[in-house]
């Protein structure tokens, strides 16, 4: 069942059908920065309000538990993946979408109206581990669902390029979660408000946010890919349709594995890193992330571009080879540095490789998979390897850091990249064998 088909030479596209592509790809990547934004406003807004949840006398311990709950949100992410996967192959990808982003609003909900633990005691972190839950069935699920409508949306000699946005959009919602900080940190409020209620906030605005996603949505048209395998979809289980594809599964998770434990080790935890390691402030620290974050997401589309040019596995073998190589050096360097400008230079350097993987890897995920079990394929073991080593990145990290063993997990970064270096050398290119036309 593994078989692929060749990609179509390239036909000339219409402005018309050109422009229809473009509009329902950015309303699909609006609404993917919206999911992130409200799940990564956890993250950025950590430092003040972990100690309304978590009390301790010890911040790095407060961070801990946070990071705790932040992994949480992971390990529910294959749940998602499968019930989003299995709307999406079955009824569609517009349906799994708009349910995504409902409830995706619902979690952010919870967040900004639970009371803290000093009202209501334990109740406060079990209604945040509550919403990081739901969060994370939603994001489980948009992950495989909006991979599977770009790349399906995009014509077939620019799926690189368009299908890169998701990414974008990705980092896009941590720039906006950071910068709603940046306004409450320097124009709106104090440093003692954001700690007492002003971290309530993002997360109100996330709920806005979201339901605009939704009805933003409403007006998506379903893809051409999908139309075309419903007369000969078979109904069956997806979880029962994913095991006819082994291979491609493994390769799903030996490519993911590195990459997206880089990935939130240079977003995520990059936040707490660079406050509590490097040491710098809260403000400058902002600072440094955004302007790594803005230069991370200028580099998706060039990456995409390329590899529409020179294939998907020229540049997942750089960043294998230059992640394994590269990584312990520039953490290194990053926890002995004092200056915000070398920590930026640093981070951007880490993004120099780590894009490698970003910007290609929700269109080489859909390529590996036929459309009648494409959203799923893409969605299930993506979300069990981001659980395994995306989510956990900043807990294993804030984990070897309270043990005095900070360094430990450069050495774990590198070795898991190292991992996927070895599949990345062994799979086969997707541009050039892609499954993109098969819809069994």
């Amino acid at each position: 069942m593994s078989e692929t088909t060749a990609t179509p030479p390239a036909h000339p596209i219409e402005f018309g059908d050109a422009k229809r592509r473009l509009k329902a790809i950015f309303i699909g990547s609006v609404g993917n920065l919206v999911e992130w934004y409200d799940f990564y406003a956890y993250t950025a807004f950590a430092l003040y309000f972990a100690p309304a949840f978590f009390p301790s006398h010890d911040p790095v311990v407060q961070q801990l538990n946070a990071a705790t709950l932040f992994a949480a949100g992971f390990i529910v992410r294959p749940i998602g993946g499968w019930l989003f996967g299995h709307l999406a192959d079955r009824y569609g990808r517009w349906l799994s979408l708009m349910v995504s982003v409902l409830m995706m609003c619902f979690g952010s909900l919870i967040i900004a109206f639970t009371p803290t633990y000093a009202t209501i005691g334990f109740a406060a972190p079990a209604l945040l581990a509550l919403a990081r839950i739901i969060e994370g069935l939603s994001l489980g699920g948009e992950y495989g669902a909006s991979a599977t409508y770009l790349t399906e949306i995009a014509d077939p000699e620019h799926r690189g390029f368009y299908s890169s946005f998701q990414y974008v959009t990705l980092i896009g919602g941590q720039l906006t979660a950071i910068l709603v900080l940046l306004l409450l940190q320097n124009v709106f409020l104090t440093h003692e408000q954001l700690v007492d209620w002003g971290w309530r906030i993002p997360f109100v605005i996330g709920a806005i946010l979201a339901v605009t996603a939704m009805f933003m949505r409403r007006h998506m048209h379903e893809t051409e890919s999908f139309e075309a395998a419903k007369a000969t979809m078979k109904k069956e289980s997806s979880l029962k349709g994913l095991l006819k594809y082994p291979r491609e599964v493994a390769i799903v998770v030996g490519l993911t594995a590195g990459g997206t434990a880089a990935f939130y080790t240079f977003t995520t935890y990059m936040q707490t890193f660079v406050k509590q390691t490097v040491g710098l402030s809260d403000i400058t620290t902002t600072y440094v992330i955004a302007g790594s974050l803005i230069f991370a997401a200028v580099l998706q589309p060039i990456y995409g571009a390329i590899s529409d040019r020179i294939g998907r596995k020229p540049l997942l073998i750089f960043f294998g080879l230059a992640g394994t190589l590269l990584t312990v050096p520039i953490l290194t360097t990053l926890a002995g540095t004092k200056s915000a400008f070398v920590a930026f230079l640093l981070l951007c350097g880490a993004w120099l490789f780590t894009a490698g993987y970003t910007s290609i890897n929700a269109v080489v995920k859909a390529e590996l998979f036929p459309t009648a079990i494409r959203a799923t394929g893409v969605a299930v073991p993506y979300a069990v390897t981001v659980s395994i080593f995306g989510g956990t990145a900043p807990a294993i990290a804030l984990f070897f850091k309270q043990q005095g063993h900070e360094q430990w997990f450069y050495y774990y970064l590198a070795g898991i990249i190292f991992l996927s270096f070895l599949v990345y050398s062994t799979m086969r290119d997707t541009k050039h064998a892609s499954a993109m036309e098969r819809h069994e």
